[in-house]
């Protein structure tokens, strides 16, 4: 009956904390977060395989460390201006990763990181397309993705 008891649970909180409590919204948000998990059952879900999980530390630190220096830059653009020879432009790159999480996890970390963000992934070409909005150097920004990011997820995940 409860395939995903947490998330069940999980959702029937939430439900309860943004609608208040009532017998009415009880049954309801129940009934929600029940197919919710059916729902996700359906989907089925790989379980990730981490290989070298002690590194996720240090990938969550580079990963803040990176977005405090991001939204720095960011509002340095905001209120000065952009450099002369900075642009925004679309990039794209070409990934070693294959394992859907360690793609997720990447997508994450490159659009939560201010001026950066993951527009499109080819799984045929393994290949991102990426929008960067203060870019000088394409091979320098798609070297800081592979030898930052992908190289320390590739050692989590593989």
């Amino acid at each position: 009956m409860f395939p995903y008891p947490l998330l069940t649970i999980a959702l029937l909180v939430m439900w309860l904390l943004l609608n208040g409590f009532t017998f009415g919204h009880l049954l309801l948000g129940g009934t929600v977060a029940v197919f919710a998990s059916w729902g996700m059952a359906a989907l089925r879900p790989d379980k990730p395989r981490l290989r070298k999980w002690y590194l996720l530390p240090k990938l969550f630190g580079i990963v803040m460390l990176d977005i405090i220096r991001s939204n720095l830059a960011v509002a340095w653009i905001i209120l000065r201006g952009r450099a002369p020879g900075h642009r925004s432009s679309f990039i794209i790159l070409q990934l070693q990763l294959r394992d859907p999480t360690a793609l997720a996890i990447l997508a994450v970390i490159i659009t939560s990181t201010p001026g950066s963000a993951w527009l499109e992934y080819d799984s045929r070409r393994s290949s991102v397309l990426i929008h960067v909005l203060d870019l000088v150097d394409d091979e320098a920004w798609a070297n800081l993705i592979k030898n930052r990011y992908e190289k320390l997820l590739l050692e989590i995940f593989s």
